[in-house]
């Protein structure tokens, strides 16, 4: 394990020229470093937030939802049979009619029985409107939250305003406290959301999400180690500006405010394709690829990280061509509100961003 450990983190990959582990390790008196040790303070965090949401979801989601009348669907549960619940586990699609038949002739039942019990055992596991109102609610209420931390917490810094300080004597620069509580913040969430993946209803992304959550954590952690704190400040703050509206436009459309929901969905689009495809290649991959390399030069790690945001920037583009595609067909129809296609697209291209944007190079986080 030492020499897997003495490999993984060879200090001629990670970090530049002339710099080694033990120099971030022993700072001056009163300068701190961030080091591998802090982020063991993200796990009670994780725990305290997932205790939060627990209350916020009983005590003032759900109250909130019985005020919007968005009441609990009661389904009608498929009847117990061990032969089809050995099917509905082990294929991710329905059954087609041939194999429909095959399970009619042999649970000695009528084709539509069994289309029905498949149909009924679908919608059993499906989350309530009320559920996943609770679940949103939570998630704006946190994004709002940490956004406008960000933002507070970023006026005050000047690589806000100079993008040349993320640079500026890397990788000796001053861990604060309000970089570090952003930072941990951020990664006790993600492990919250892994905590929450296993009492929360289960869905047949349940795997892909996990290891989403799983990568997310690992690549916040690696940046901080790397003391990209600076720059992965930015590349959040510029990713949360969105993650919040999404939310409260699920929270309108599930609320059933047609002229809310619109709105939201317009305000919405306009800050994602704004923040990722010109904020974004800019700001952020500017300052990354031409000013880092004129302040502190490349090194084996930098081909790394660069190469990493510019895949990101790429997902940008296609799933913002994405979502203005099935965003324009919503909207030509006038059902933006009731269309799933558009909002899970939505979902999916938040996702896959949060997934690539907490790599060393973005924090240097996908969600």
């Amino acid at each position: 394990m030492a020499a897997l450990s003495a490999w993984f983190w060879n200090e001629r990959f990670w970090l530049p020229h002339n710099v080694t582990w033990a120099d971030l390790a022993d700072p001056a008196p009163g300068v701190e470093y961030p080091k591998a040790g802090h982020l063991l303070s993200a796990l009670p965090l994780a725990l305290g937030i997932f205790a939060v949401r627990i209350v916020f979801e009983r005590c003032i989601a759900g109250p909130c939802a019985s005020l919007l009348q968005i009441q609990t669907e009661l389904s009608r549960r498929a009847q117990p049979n061990a032969v089809l619940e050995k099917v509905f586990t082990s294929i991710t699609k329905s059954p087609d009619s041939r194999h429909l038949e095959g399970l009619s002739k042999q649970l000695d039942w009528d084709v539509r029985k069994v289309q029905r019990w498949f149909r009924q055992r679908r919608n059993q596991d499906k989350p309530s409107t009320r559920t996943k109102f609770c679940e949103s609610m939570w998630r704006f209420t946190f994004y709002l939250c940490i956004f406008m931390y960000g933002i507070r917490f970023l006026w005050q810094s000047p690589w806000m305003w100079d993008t040349r300080h993320c640079w500026y004597n890397y990788p000796y620069q001053v861990l604060t406290s309000g970089l570090y509580y952003y930072y941990i913040t951020e990664l006790a969430f993600y492990w919250s959301l892994m905590f929450s993946q296993f009492t929360d209803i289960k869905r047949k992304d349940f795997l892909i999400m996990f290891v989403h959550h799983l990568a997310t954590i690992s690549l916040i952690s690696f940046s901080y180690v790397n003391n990209m704190l600076r720059v992965g400040s930015l590349v959040m703050c510029v990713h949360d500006t969105s993650d919040f509206l999404l939310e409260a436009a699920k929270l309108a459309n599930y609320a059933k405010y047609q002229r809310l929901c619109d709105f939201l969905f317009v305000v919405f689009s306009m800050i994602f394709f704004g923040t990722r495809l010109i904020i974004f290649p800019f700001w952020i991959l500017n300052t990354t690829l031409f000013e880092s390399w004129e302040i502190i030069g490349p090194y084996p790690s930098w081909w790394l990280f660069n190469s990493l945001l510019l895949v990101l920037q790429v997902l940008h583009i296609i799933w913002s061509y994405l979502i203005a595609r099935i965003a324009s067909k919503a909207i030509m129809r006038g059902k933006v509100r009731t269309n799933p296609l558009l909002f899970s697209g939505l979902v999916y291209s938040r996702n896959a961003i949060l997934l690539n944007i907490y790599s060393p190079s973005g924090h240097s986080r996908c969600r």
